[in-house]
């Protein structure tokens, strides 16, 4: 039998060309299924060393190695993460640029009168990486040892006492201001640029209280160096058995809780989406990832995608009443 060698290269050409120029539907199915075949970015709207960076690359890490692709984390720090928010919504939702949301994707979106995202439309949340709830401090000096005494002292002599934060429209003035609505008080906001000289100023009797997560000050509560009051969470924390939650101390539904997770540009597809989901999800079951987080005074949580969102939403409306009753805006 003779084959025309012609005819049978020109096929094989062919069917090449046809297997090469796929329908646009069927490139992105490919795309999809075959995810990831490049890097990813991982953005951090914080610098490089705080509790957000080091929490990303532990997860970046993991998920290198469960994805075969390399995970970059890439810090793009300022206003509040709204930097590293905006390059995230403006990129392509193809699952390649990622985005670590924290609580200021949710405060922000009351604080800032002009954000160019709205995290509710412009973010598909994945999953949950981490929860650190904050506790309620105040300085040696400060002749209150439980919340009742520390809000009859604040009643007594209205505007005299001071809380920190570590900038104006943050989770700890939030939660400052949140603690004045509910207890009735009036303190005095003193903000710092960052959690590290807020911290100093309360060690050092500058400032009466603040709202700390234990990450940055659970030394210094063990110590005695700082007074714990209250647990702002729903639960107790290991690492401080005998202080009482807020709503054990006399305010119910009183939690401030540090999160971050994993976030994608809205329309990203939903096998990507629920891909990155799982991944993360196996990551946080690690005995040495769950070990990192409970060193770095947090919690794994991870959870569904619907979940996350619920929390982020519930999170936005939370902060938005807050910040609506105290009258705090940032250009």
């Amino acid at each position: 039998m003779k084959f025309n060698s012609t005819k049978i290269a020109g096929a094989v050409l062919a069917c090449a060309a046809s297997m090469a120029i796929l329908p646009p539907a069927a490139a992105a199915d490919n795309a999809v299924s075959n995810y990831p075949t490049r890097p990813i970015t991982m953005v951090v709207g914080y610098p490089p060393g705080g509790a957000t960076d080091i929490i990303a690359r532990l997860i970046a890490d993991k998920l290198s190695r469960s994805l075969h692709q390399p995970v970059i984390v890439e810090n793009k720090a300022g206003a509040g993460s709204n930097i590293a928010t905006d390059q995230v919504v403006r990129s392509k939702p193809d699952g390649y640029t990622l985005l670590v949301e924290t609580i200021a994707n949710a405060t922000n979106m009351s604080i800032y009168k002009n954000l160019h995202y709205d995290s509710r439309k412009d973010l598909e949340p994945i999953v949950q990486f981490m929860a650190s709830p904050s506790v309620l401090v105040v300085s040696p000096s400060i002749p209150a040892h439980n919340l009742k005494e520390l809000i009859a002292l604040a009643k007594s002599e209205p505007g005299k006492l001071t809380f920190e934060s570590s900038g104006v429209g943050g989770s700890p003035h939030l939660a400052g201001e949140m603690l004045k609505l509910r207890a009735g008080i009036d303190m005095l906001h003193v903000p710092f640029k960052g959690a590290t000289p807020a911290l100093q100023a309360v060690l050092a009797g500058n400032v009466s209280l603040g709202f700390m997560t234990s990450l940055g000050a659970l030394a210094h509560m063990q110590s005695g160096q700082l007074r714990p009051i209250a647990v702002a969470s729903p639960h107790r924390l290991a690492d401080l058995p005998n202080v009482p939650t807020m709503a054990e101390a006399g305010l119910p539904h009183f939690d401030v809780v540090s999160w971050n997770g994993l976030a994608a540009p809205a329309g990203t597809p939903k096998p990507i989406i629920d891909k990155l989901n799982k991944q993360v999800n196996e990551i946080l079951t690690m005995p040495e990832v769950k070990q990192k987080l409970q060193s770095l005074g947090a919690t794994a949580v991870g959870g569904t995608p619907e979940e996350f969102t619920a929390y982020v939403n519930s999170e936005i409306d939370k902060w938005g009443e807050v910040a609506h009753k105290a009258h705090i805006s940032l250009d």
